[in-house]
């Protein structure tokens, strides 16, 4: 079987750029034997930045991207010249793309609208040259500070897919074969269960050229919530959702236990999916006449909340189809409780996530040894100067706390 190229999740290692060195040169020209301290800053290290581009669909280009290293800063020299810079790195992933720490599985950040960067991981600040602690009392200062060290941070990048209408049902409940006839989408069809191995998106085209979008997701089974089937791994693809729209063939034994079952599962994968708007479908009603249907929908009152919308329908027929997207238009227009953002910002469960066997790859080596050391930086005896540590020394107008 093919390997499937929608990647939904990855963990990457980042290490921002270190600060360059400050440098301890002194001026040497001719005819001027004491030409003072003129050691330049070094610059700063690379930082890494996150960005949400639409270009992206899945985190697939990220698959074998383990690792995003900026560079470092450049040491300063003589001349009261700074380092360079170090190279920014850039991370462009799906709109809808969560970030979480891979340790805690705490939330980082959510990038949801095209064009947002946010910055990951900041690059250490370059160190002061000798220029910068001359003083009246100190004309020859002999020392200089060292770049900030880089900052290193393993994240995990869910990709939670941004649609209207999340399709819920148990495996072969005919998701698959309502998104083909609502929208352009199309997705694998056969009398099989689990034929939607990965999530589908689909534009629902509706009056006065209004539209909203509907995902597909792969069939919940009991335990869903346990990691049983593909549940676990795709539940998280409604968590965006403004409506959920439950599935159930017409010719369940028991539509209510059903229902019961699939929102139980949702529930156990997260409580506050409860508080999403729903509406409840009986696909394949071509099965039955209207005379069932209006028995059905009579007893499913009694055991189902008595606001929940109950329709029929028949993708492969035709039938319901309008009365379906009027429906879930007038859902998704009414007020709700629902905060999508508190479902989103919630940490994750970082062990049930499987990955990889080659995931723990060799990091790169640090670059720990800093350019050649200017004529001008050692002593008449030839031992190095002095390097002040970033704790040694306040700089004024300037937060040396750690963010």
């Amino acid at each position: 079987m093919a390997e499937s190229n929608f990647v939904d999740y990855v963990k990457i290692y980042c290490r921002s750029g270190k600060g360059g060195r400050g440098s301890t040169h002194f001026r040497r020209e001719k005819y001027i034997p004491k030409g003072g301290p003129d050691g330049g800053d070094g610059g700063r290290g690379g930082d890494i930045y996150i960005r949400a581009n639409e270009n992206y669909w899945t985190l697939l280009h990220l698959r074998y991207q383990r690792h995003v290293i900026a560079t470092n800063g450049g040491s300063g020299s003589g001349n009261r010249s700074t380092g360079s810079d170090g190279e920014d790195q850039i991370i462009e992933v799906p709109v809808g793309t969560v970030v979480y720490d891979a340790l805690t599985g705490e939330f980082i950040m959510d990038l949801n609208r095209h064009g947002q960067q946010e910055l990951l991981v900041k690059g250490g600040r370059g160190g002061k040259g000798n220029t910068f602690f001359k003083t009246s009392t100190n004309q020859a200062p002999r020392y200089a500070q060292p770049g900030e060290p880089s900052r290193e941070l393993t994240v995990i990048l869910q990709l939670k897919m941004l649609a209207d209408v999340g399709l819920v049902g148990l495996p072969n409940a005919g998701k698959s074969t309502l998104l083909s006839v609502l929208t352009a989408a199309k997705p694998k069809i056969a009398n099989y269960p689990f034929t939607t191995l990965e999530p589908n998106l689909g534009m629902v085209r509706y009056r006065d050229d209004r539209s909203f979008v509907m995902a597909d997701i792969p069939g919940i089974i009991e335990g869903a919530a346990e990691g049983r089937g593909l549940g676990l791994r795709f539940l998280r693809h409604i968590e965006r959702n403004a409506l959920l729209l439950f599935m159930i063939p017409a010719d369940t034994e028991h539509i209510a236990s059903e229902y019961r079952l699939l929102l139980g599962e949702l529930v156990k994968y997260n409580t506050e999916l409860t508080e999403k708007r729903k509406v409840l479908c009986i696909t394949k009603s071509d099965l039955i006449d209207e005379e069932i249907q209006g028995w059905l929908v009579d007893e499913l009152h009694q055991e189902l909340p008595e606001d929940l919308p109950i329709l029929f329908i028949s993708a492969a027929a035709h039938q319901g189809l309008t009365e379906l997207k009027d429906t879930l238009w007038q859902e998704l227009n009414r007020e709700t409780k629902h905060q999508r953002e508190s479902i989103i910002q919630q940490a994750i469960d970082v062990t049930s996530l499987s990955w990889d066997d080659d995931e723990d790859l060799p990091l790169p080596a640090q670059d720990d040894e800093d350019e050649d050391w200017d004529e001008g930086e050692w002593d008449d005896d030839g031992s190095s100067d002095l390097e002040l540590d970033w704790d040694d020394v306040e700089i004024e107008g300037e937060d040396t706390t750690e963010e």
